[in-house]
């Protein structure tokens, strides 16, 4: 069974460590920035986006728990936004931990999401997807997600 739980400070140093040099790549790859610039400029938009950390009003963040017959352990991390106004949440990162891919657990994570949120009065998710990440386009496709976009940009 997939469940979640609210980040933990350890959890969100982990998270950080992760999602830092991973969201720096995909800058650096995207928009043409030096890896040092890349990661200056993931730490700045965290710093922004999480000005509290785990525990910034507005943002989820939390802990993807998988409890088998034996134990419990974590597999991966969740941000979100809900914004019951319009109904939605915003997948910011859905990310699993290398060992535990191919075994079902991405798609059981999201359709633990879809019952949590829609059981809160949610009807929508939406998210994006790096244009080079076909593993996370597979993933979301496979689980119901179409396409919306495009993202485009231009360096001058």
């Amino acid at each position: 069974m997939v469940s979640f739980q609210p980040m933990s400070g350890s959890d969100f140093s982990g998270y950080l460590s992760y999602f830092l040099a991973d969201y720096a790549e995909e800058i650096a790859a995207n928009y043409g920035l030096a890896p040092e610039a890349a990661l200056a400029q993931a730490k700045h938009e965290i710093t922004v986006s999480l000005p509290q950390g785990e525990n910034t009003p507005g943002q989820q963040l939390m802990s993807i728990i998988w409890q088998d017959k034996e134990a419990q352990q974590q597999v991966g991390y969740l941000w979100y936004s809900p914004d019951f106004s319009a109904k939605s949440a915003f997948i910011y990162d859905f990310y699993l931990f290398t060992a535990h891919r191919n075994k079902g657990l991405g798609r059981k994570a999201l359709q633990q999401l879809e019952q949590l949120l829609a059981a809160q009065g949610y009807s929508q998710i939406k998210l994006r997807v790096a244009a080079g990440n076909d593993r996370a386009k597979r993933v979301y496709e496979a689980n119901g997600f179409k396409v919306t976009g495009f993202n485009m940009n231009k360096l001058l």
